[in-house]
């Protein structure tokens, strides 16, 4: 007989801890939650500085990557993935941003009424567990850590001072009142460690006896039969299992695995399915598609004084200070270097900030850390200095993902489609422009600076448009490919049910119909928060009946 439960949970990342937590809390639940990376064993997860680290390599990563892009000079662009029990949250770099009012009372004017800002905010706090206390905008007794940058870097604090100089205002709360303005983010971070999902919501509930936890299995595909899901068919260590799901099944893969299980259970566009032999369940065509991300470009200062992360790049100095991170929970290993930044307007006209900047106390090295006594690679600054990593917060571009075979083990194709409409093209220009006046003001003049990348000489739209195309990259936020929506095309409804399918629902950051402004990952929780609730409710209508 095969083993069976209330709800089975596909994808133990952001969103997956969340809906195990809450859907959980009832003991008459049964709970399965399924991942298919490992348990959050390894204890430099919970070192923040390591977040650069598990971004580039494999380790606790799917590190996929993006077929060349056409508009980013042909490169394929790498797209880490959390791999583990806490999925990105546990690798990314912990930055707490919602977004703005604006982004989810748009949602709410394309239908979703349930998802305005109004409505929003009460899960966003529900989660949270804010260092200064409750207010209006943030709640605290959560199981999130939510932080202030706290950081003694006096770059920083530079950054702000130049920015308040151009003229722009200084904002002590991203997630406040307003969003525009120069400051410090806050951070799912405590005591020095990072707190991924896997540790704030996961952890509480594993003593629960209604909740299993199983790593290590594979997603096959949903058995979906006449329209009504069943259960799913994993691969655990080789081997195939079913798995019945009695009430419901929730697919928190993200954006990359979400649409590609979907597809793999034969729910996507009919025609592309049959090409790959798959049986078709349900036809809908926009599953993959409507995929939306934040590419990011750097502008870079060399200077004369020492920065904040110039002896971390040294790498016996590296393993010295992550290690007294991980004995002792202090040193410069227990904050990640982007503590300050900033919410811009690219045009007077723009209504919210439609530019976000990360900045950086030392200058960005894609071929890693210092070697003692070892030359760097030509083309790579050893010396001091800053940057300013810059991002279009809501593109217009669009891309999609489909599956490269019916191999469920296959990865994807990832067609992202950076820049190809000449408004994010017109947005990165001036984001470049209006972060180099930031730095030409009085507050960094201490600093003797001189423009490293794009360079001086980049001063046309097509320099410009040149160095984006050459060096830009992913900042790491994909989203939408099983957009929800009040129209019949989208891939959900407005409570995450996928169309046409009875007992599946999808909770990630796939389900956004578009791109919040800012980090992904407090939104991706909100969305979790809220579809523990539909399902609850759900439940409690059906026992009622």
């Amino acid at each position: 007989m095969a083993e069976g439960y209330d709800y089975v949970i596909v994808g133990g990342g952001s969103a997956g801890c969340v809906l195990a937590n809450r859907l959980s809390e009832n003991p008459a639940a049964r709970v399965l939650l399924v991942e298919a990376g490992s348990r959050d064993w390894d204890p430099l997860i919970r070192v923040p500085l390591m977040a650069g680290f598990f971004l580039r390599h494999k380790i606790h990563n799917w590190a996929y990557e993006t077929e060349p892009e056409p508009f980013m000079a042909g490169r394929r662009i790498p797209w880490p993935r959390g791999k583990v029990l806490g999925g990105s949250s546990a690798i990314n770099g912990m930055v707490y941003i919602r977004g703005n009012r604006g982004d989810y009372d748009h949602w709410a004017q394309l239908g979703l009424r349930d998802w305005s800002y109004e409505r929003v905010l009460p899960f966003f706090k529900r989660s949270e567990n804010f260092m200064d206390g409750d207010s209006p905008f943030h709640g605290t007794g959560g199981e999130l850590p939510v932080v202030r940058s706290s950081a003694p870097v006096p770059l920083y604090d530079d950054f702000i001072e130049a920015g308040a100089q151009a003229g722009y205002p200084r904002n002590g709360d991203f997630n406040g009142e307003r969003q525009e303005g120069f400051g410090r983010f806050h951070f799912t971070q405590r005591d020095g460690e990072r707190w991924s999902t896997a540790r704030s919501f996961l952890d509480p509930a594993r003593g629960r006896p209604n909740l299993t936890i199983l790593t290590g299995a594979h997603l096959l595909r949903v058995v979906i039969e006449k329209g009504v899901t069943k259960g799913v068919d994993v691969s655990v260590r080789g081997e195939k299992r079913f798995i019945r799901a009695d009430k419901e099944v929730v697919l928190s893969c993200g954006a990359i695995t979400s649409p590609t299980a979907l597809m793999m259970s034969g729910v996507g566009a009919a025609g592309d399915l049959r090409a790959h032999g798959i049986d078709v369940a349900i036809d809908l065509p926009a599953v993959g598609q409507n995929l939306q991300d934040h590419v990011n470009v750097r502008v870079v200062q060399a200077c004369e004084v020492p920065d904040a992360i110039y002896d971390l790049r040294r790498i016996d100095r590296a393993v010295f200070n992550v290690a007294r991170a991980v004995l002792t929970r202090k040193g410069p290993a227990t904050s990640f270097p982007l503590e300050a930044g900033c919410f811009l307007r690219s045009r007077p006209d723009v209504e919210f900030p439609d530019l976000q900047a990360h900045f950086f106390p030392g200058v960005p090295v894609t071929s890693g850390s210092r070697i003692p006594f070892v030359k760097p690679p030509p083309g790579v600054h050893d010396g001091y200095g800053y940057a300013a990593s810059l991002c279009q917060v809501r593109p217009e571009s669009r891309g999609s993902i489909s599956l490269r075979s019916a191999d469920p083990f296959a990865p994807p194709i990832i067609r992202a489609n950076y820049l190809s409409v000449e408004a994010d093209r017109q947005c990165m220009r001036a984001g470049v422009r209006l972060l180099r006046e930031v730095f030409r003001q009085k507050a960094f003049e201490h600093t003797k600076p001189r423009e490293y990348a794009p360079g001086p000489n980049a001063i046309t739209d097509a320099a410009i448009d040149a160095y984006v195309a050459k060096t830009a990259g992913t900042v790491f936020h994909p989203v939408g490919t099983c957009r929800m929506g009040a129209d019949p095309q989208s891939v959900l409804d407005e409570e995450l049910r996928v169309r046409g399918v009875d007992g599946l629902r999808v909770a990630d950051a796939s389900v956004m119909p578009t791109l919040v402004s800012g980090n992904t990952n407090a939104p991706t929780i909100m969305i979790a928060e809220k579809c523990a609730d539909y399902m609850t409710r759900a439940a409690a209508v059906a026992n009622a009946a």
